[in-house]
């Protein structure tokens, strides 16, 4: 009964990390290498890698390697997918809502 690709799935289970959203919420002020980014957690270089992984292959972010430098950059495409699939989901629900509220309110008549 999968109707959203894999891809959107990715998406929100990257969102559910507080320490990934910690990252997202870093690159939206501009690219950041992976120690920039890694400096503010308590954890070990490894376990935080494994946070960008996830963010790289749900879409999140791009990296890039120059030299030992890797520079993380946010990508716009994963905003995208999450917004559209949210307007629908807010757009279907307010629609459920006006007529629960019609329902509620009655003939005007009465």
């Amino acid at each position: 009964m999968e109707q959203y690709p894999k891809r959107l799935n990715g998406v929100f289970q990257a969102l559910a990390d507080p320490t990934r959203r910690a990252v997202l919420g870093q690159l939206s002020k501009g690219p950041a290498s992976i120690s920039e980014l890694a400096k503010p957690f308590d954890m070990a270089l490894p376990s935080f890698m494994k946070h960008i992984r996830f963010l790289e292959e749900s879409g999140w972010i791009l990296k890039r390697k120059v030299g030992r430098v890797r520079t993380c950059t946010i990508e716009k495409k994963a905003f995208a997918a999450a917004d559209a699939w949210l307007s629908k989901q807010r757009a279907l629900w307010e629609a459920r809502f006006d007529r629960l509220d019609a329902l509620l309110e009655g003939p005007e008549d009465e």
